[in-house]
C-alpha cells in the first residue's frame, strides 16, 4: 500500500521549515512539458505494476526527478528517494515530495558522511527494485548494506559513470543482481547526454558567471555523447572549441566535426573555459593548472567531483575564497586566479536546474518502463548489465513523436517482404 503524506513526513529526513509550496510549483511546471511521463502515469494508475513493492531511488533530486517518483507511486509502489549528489538536491522539491507521500532522505549541501547516511536510510526500506544514478546504491548493496538487498529483484542505472562501475563488477564476477543499462538506450544517450548536457552545462556556467561564451576558447575534455553535445552548443554560441580525448576514433570524429583536437597539456595554456565530461579522474591536474591563463573557468559535467583535481588546486593556491555563489577563486603564487565552478561537481545541476524537462521526459520514461520490465521479469534475468528492451525504446520514441505532432512512415507488406528477403 502506498504511503500517505503523514507517514512519509514521519519517515523522512529533510530540513525543517522549507517552503514546499515552491517545490510544488516547480514540479507542476515540468509536468506541463513531460507528455510521455503523463501518458505512462495514466497507464500506471490503472495497471499498478508496482503494487506491493518498495522502490528506492538515488537520482538528482529536483523537479523532473520528483515527477518520476510520483509516477512510480501511481503504479502502486512505496517510494523512498534520495539524491545522488549533495549539491543537486533542491530542498523545496524534497519537501513537496514528502507531501505527495514519498519518503525522502536528502538535503542540499549535505556533507559526505550525511550524504552516505541518506543513501543507507533509503536502502533500509529493503527495496524490491531501485533506480541508481552513478552507482552509489549498488555499491552499498554489495558492501555494508548487503542485508538490505534481501528483497531486491534488480534495478536500473541512469548514467555513464554508473554503467562503467557496473561493467567493472560484471568483469570481476561481483554483481549480485541484474541492472538495466538505461544510459545506453537510444532515447536516453542520443538526447539526454547530447542535447540535455550541451544546453544545461552552459546554462549552469552562464548562470554562475554572467559571462559570454562567444569569443572564448572552450576546452571540452571528452568527446562521448555529453562532450559532443557541449562542443556543438559552445560552437553554436560563438566559441572556439578545442577537444581533448584518449580515444583516437572519437578524436577523428571531433576533427571531422570541425573542432581542434590536442592533448590537455597543449590545450591548458589556450583555454578560457574548461569543462570535463569524461567519467575519469585527474583530467585537469597540477601541470595543467600551472600554465593556465589568469581568470580561467574550470567546470565539471561528469558525475563525480574527481575530474578536476581539487587537491592540486588547493596545494597550488596561496589564497582561496568564495568570489560569488558557486565560484571559488584560487590565487596562484604568480597572481593568476583560477576559478572553480560548483566545487567541481556537476555544474549543470549544482549551479543550474539540470536538463530541460522535455529531454528528461524521454529519459525518465525509459526509466519508468524499464523498472516495470525489471519488476515483472527480473527474477528470470542473469546477474548482468541488461540492455533496455528495444520495444521500450521505440515506444518512448513513438509517444515523443506524437507529442510533437509528427510521425513516421510505415513499411508496406511488399516493403517488409523485400527487407526480409534472403538473397
Amino acid at each position: 500500500m502506498s504511503i500517505d503524506a503523514a507517514k512519509a513526513k514521519e519517515l523522512s529526513n529533510i530540513p525543517a521549515g522549507v517552503n514546499a509550496a515552491s517545490g510544488h510549483d516547480k514540479i507542476n511546471w515540468v509536468i506541463s512539458y513531460m507528455p510521455i511521463l503523463n501518458a505512462i502515469k495514466k497507464e500506471f494508475e490503472t495497471t499498478k505494476p508496482f503494487a506491493g513493492m518498495r522502490i528506492a531511488t538515488s537520482i538528482h533530486l529536483e523537479a523532473k526527478t520528483a515527477y518520476l517518483t510520483t509516477v512510480l507511486k501511481a503504479g502502486g509502489a512505496e517510494v523512498y528517494a534520495t539524491g545522488c549528489n549533495p549539491l543537486s538536491t533542491q530542498d523545496d522539491v524534497a519537501a513537496a515530495l514528502v507531501e505527495e507521500g514519498i519518503v525522502v532522505h536528502a538535503h542540499h549541501g549535505a556533507t559526505d558522511a550525511v550524504y552516505k547516511q541518506d543513501l543507507i536510510d533509503t536502502l533500509a526500506c529493503h527495496p524490491h527494485v531501485m533506480i541508481d544514478d552513478g552507482g552509489d546504491l549498488t555499491s552499498l548493496l554489495h558492501g555494508e548494506c548487503r542485508d538490505f538487498g534481501d528483497c531486491l529483484i534488480g534495478g536500473c542505472e541512469e548514467t555513464t559513470t554508473g554503467i562503467h562501475r557496473l561493467y567493472s563488477r560484471v568483469k570481476a564476477g561481483l554483481l549480485d543482481f541484474p541492472m538495466i543499462d538505461v544510459n545506453d538506450a537510444d532515447c536516453k544517450h542520443l538526447f539526454d547526454n547530447r542535447y540535455g548536457t550541451g544546453q544545461s552545462t552552459l546554462d549552469g556556467i552562464m548562470n554562475s558567471t554572467n559571462l559570454i561564451i562567444a569569443g572564448k576558447t572552450v576546452v571540452v575534455a571528452g568527446y562521448g555523447w555529453c562532450g559532443r553535445g557541449l562542443a556543438m552548443r559552445a560552437k553554436g554560441m560563438g566559441a572556439l572549441v578545442i577537444v581533448t580525448e584518449i580515444d583516437p576514433i572519437k578524436a577523428i570524429e571531433a576533427v571531422m566535426d570541425g573542432f581542434q583536437v590536442m592533448p590537455m597539456a597543449q590545450a591548458a595554456p589556450l583555454g578560457d573555459l574548461f569543462v570535463t565530461l569524461t567519467g575519469c579522474c585527474d583530467v585537469i591536474r597540477r601541470e595543467h593548472m600551472e600554465v593556465m591563463k589568469d581568470g580561467v573557468l574550470l567546470a565539471n559535467s561528469g558525475h563525480f567531483d574527481v575530474e578536476i583535481n581539487k587537491n592540486d588546486l588547493q596545494d597550488l593556491a596561496v589564497e582561496v575564497w568564495e568570489r560569488k555563489p558557486n565560484i571559488r577563486g584560487y590565487r596562484m603564487k604568480d597572481g593568476r586566479i583560477l576559478n572553480l565552478l560548483a566545487d567541481g561537481r556537476l555544474v549543470n545541476l549544482a549551479a543550474g536546474n539540470g536538463h530541460p524537462a522535455e529531454i528528461m521526459d524521454m529519459s525518465f520514461a525509459i526509466q519508468a518502463l524499464s523498472l516495470e520490465y525489471m519488476a515483472k521479469n527480473g527474477k528470470n534475468l542473469a546477474h548482468d548489465v541488461i540492455p533496455v528492451p528495444v520495444e521500450i525504446d521505440r515506444r518512448v520514441a513513438a509517444i515523443k513523436l506524437a507529442s510533437l505532432g509528427t510521425g513516421v512512415d510505415v513499411l508496406s507488406k511488399e516493403q517488409t517482404d523485400y527487407m526480409n528477403a534472403v538473397v
